[in-house]
């Protein structure tokens, strides 16, 4: 989550959480935040309507991963941001479910593709059997016939 809407969601400026999170920046080491760079800025820009304002911002905006979320809480001490951090690391373990649901999804399906694929295959094999099997009947003398015979 970009830095701006996390201080909206925690009732703060944006100004003063990159204050709290520069001041204990050892708390945040690279896999909880990391800053843009500034064609990641762009792109971010260009994509989401409500960041139009990112757009004439001087400063490189800062992205918190989950584990980042949970520590800015920590840093800025109030109520809110604490309420706030718990729904918003609920909204992340939902999205890692959707995520993992997705790609079990995905196996299952081609699990699925693989077993038709055999199954093709397999079908043919029947096929070519059954057609060597007709020309090998067709190819047949005619034998005599075995057992009691009955007269007529």
């Amino acid at each position: 989550m970009i830095d701006s809407d996390i201080a909206e969601l925690y009732g703060v400026t944006t100004k003063r959480l990159n204050q709290q999170v520069n001041r204990n920046i050892n708390r945040f080491p690279s896999n909880f935040m990391f800053e843009l760079t500034e064609v990641e800025k762009k792109e971010v820009v260009a994509n989401c309507n409500h960041l139009k304002n990112l757009k004439f911002s001087s400063f490189l905006p800062k992205v918190f991963t989950e584990h980042g979320v949970m520590m800015l809480a920590n840093v800025l001490r109030s109520e809110r941001a604490t309420t706030m951090s718990v729904k918003i690391i609920e909204i992340f373990i939902e999205m890692r479910e959707a995520i993992i649901d997705n790609l079990n999804l995905k196996l299952d399906i081609e699990e699925i593709k693989e077993k038709l694929t055999n199954h093709s295959k397999n079908i043919e094999l029947v096929f070519s059997y059954l057609d060597e099997l007709a020309e090998k009947k067709d190819n047949e003398k005619l034998r005599t016939k075995i057992g009691y015979k009955k007269e007529e």
